[in-house]
């Protein structure tokens, strides 16, 4: 907690010349004694490039410092422009205002500046040279940056911590028990969930690969079956007309033979030549 804080800062002479002071009139709250002064300064940003060029408008110590609200006037003279570069004075630049108690910074304002000659013809057509004389600066007030930071004041309980405080009982569980644990459980979860997806994945496309299978065999079965059931009776039927065939043959063996005989001889006799009949199964 910070035993003074910043109120309020209220630029009184804005807008106005480059060459002329700054002007505030600052706020603060002090909520406990204090055994030394408070450091206010101001500082000019003379170059976004580098720090080399900024600088420190004015500083003032203020004390002692009663405990509640105080007000207080704050001037600064204006930058020294021989150190500021010749293309940066005019634009937008920076100027900081500070609070310290016992040399460590505990408040920061800034505040965008824009520098800019006072005609429009000047603005149109800036010289390479400026002209300080003609040039106006408007302070952006209703947008300052504020940041605060932590100090220590003027006891130990008000430093603020520079290592995390103990926490002797964070180290009587051990770091797999503790720490990572619910992402442990998650991965392993998640891991459950993905094998149960895998095991019903693999057991549908085994279901899947069998209908398959079972309709291909169905299928081939009913092909063979009704191909081996053609060729079977076709055999069959072959097969009965042969030993028919035979049995008769056996039983008309001798009168074929007779009748054949018979024919012969007529054929011979009637053409006086052999003929010989080819009789074609089919």
């Amino acid at each position: 907690m910070s035993v003074v804080t910043l109120l309020g800062v209220e630029v009184l002479n804005n807008p106005a010349k480059f060459g002329d002071k700054y002007e505030f009139e600052i706020t603060f709250e002090c909520l406990e004694p204090l055994e030394k002064d408070l450091e206010w300064k101001l500082t000019y940003v003379g170059s976004a490039t580098s720090d080399q060029y900024d600088q420190e408008l004015d500083s003032l110590l203020v004390g002692p410092i009663p405990v509640g609200v105080s007000k207080f006037p704050f001037e600064a003279d204006a930058p020294d422009t021989k150190r500021i570069p010749d293309s940066d004075i005019i634009g937008v630049t920076v100027i900081l205002l500070t609070c310290a108690y016992d040399g460590r910074e505990f408040v920061r304002v800034g505040y965008y500046v824009n520098n800019e000659y006072d005609s429009p013809e000047l603005i149109d057509d800036p010289p390479s040279k400026p002209i300080i004389e003609r040039v106006r600066r408007n302070i952006l007030a209703e947008k300052p940056r504020v940041t605060r930071f932590a100090i220590k004041w003027d006891n130990e309980a008000s430093a603020p911590a520079e290592f995390p405080p103990e926490q002797p009982e964070a180290d009587l569980a051990a770091d797999e028990e503790e720490y990572g644990a619910e992402e442990v459980e998650l991965e392993q979860a998640e891991a459950e969930a993905e094998a149960e997806a895998e095991d019903e994945g693999g057991d549908a496309n085994m279901a899947e690969a069998d209908a398959d299978v079972e309709g291909e065999a169905g299928g081939k079965a009913d092909d063979e079956l009704s191909e081996d059931g053609s060729v079977d009776i076709e055999d069959e039927s072959e097969d009965d007309l042969e030993e028919e065939d035979g049995e008769e043959g056996e039983e008309v063996e001798g009168d074929a033979m007779d009748e054949d005989a018979m024919e012969v001889d007529g054929a011979e006799k009637s053409n006086g030549t052999k003929t010989t009949e080819v009789v074609m199964s089919h």
